[in-house]
């Protein structure tokens, strides 16, 4: 099916540009949401009568994007999830969480704007992109942490998934495993049946 866009829309075109796309990314994702009209004589005499307006719109909405990218860019937040020694998180951060994050901190941020590929399931500091607008994009980098005070050892570099970092530099030298296994016991080949 041929459209025609009336906004940017990534890896597809620029506003005003006739695409051919597959008719169900046409019927449920761009027309519905306003992205494009059909390409039919018609909507192009409507689209050529209403670019004016839809060009003003859209520069309108890119300068309040980009005024809110700059205060978001860079900017670090912090999660705190429960998660096992290894670092794997019970559970995972999805965008849903980004966003409410993001707005308890006060940014008006939508779940479908954070760029992400799949849901992040390890505590560490992860890079995350927002589409604010089709041409505006920003990166936050997410803090995820068991605690507080992981989340600003992190910050500082430090790697928390090792047996050190989580419980300290005593752990008792009789818990370690080369003090379990003998380096020079001889393997006696299996089980006598006697």
């Amino acid at each position: 099916m041929e459209v025609i866009l009336l906004e940017r829309v990534s890896r597809l075109g620029q506003m005003g540009d006739t695409v051919k796309v597959k008719d169900g990314f046409a019927r449920n994702f761009l027309l519905p949401q306003g992205k494009a009209l059909r390409a039919n004589e018609a909507n192009k005499k409507k689209f050529e009568g209403q670019r004016a307006q839809l060009e003003a719109r859209n520069l309108e909405r890119k300068s309040e994007a980009s005024q809110v990218a700059e205060k978001l860019d860079g900017k670090s937040f912090i999660a705190v999830r429960s998660a096992g020694e290894t670092g794997q998180l019970y559970g995972s951060v999805s965008t849903r969480d980004i966003a409410e994050l993001l707005t308890a901190e006060g940014f008006s941020v939508n779940r479908n704007q954070i760029l992400l590929n799949q849901p992040i399931k390890t505590i560490g500091l992860t890079n995350v992109a927002i589409a604010l607008h089709p041409e505006v994009e920003v990166t936050v980098t997410l803090n995820i942490a068991r605690t507080a005070d992981e989340a600003e050892r992190q910050a500082k570099g430090e790697t928390l998934t090792t047996a050190e970092a989580i419980y300290g530099d005593d752990i008792n030298d009789n818990a370690r495993p080369e003090n379990f296994f003998d380096p020079n016991a001889e393997f006696d080949g299996g089980e006598d049946n006697a």
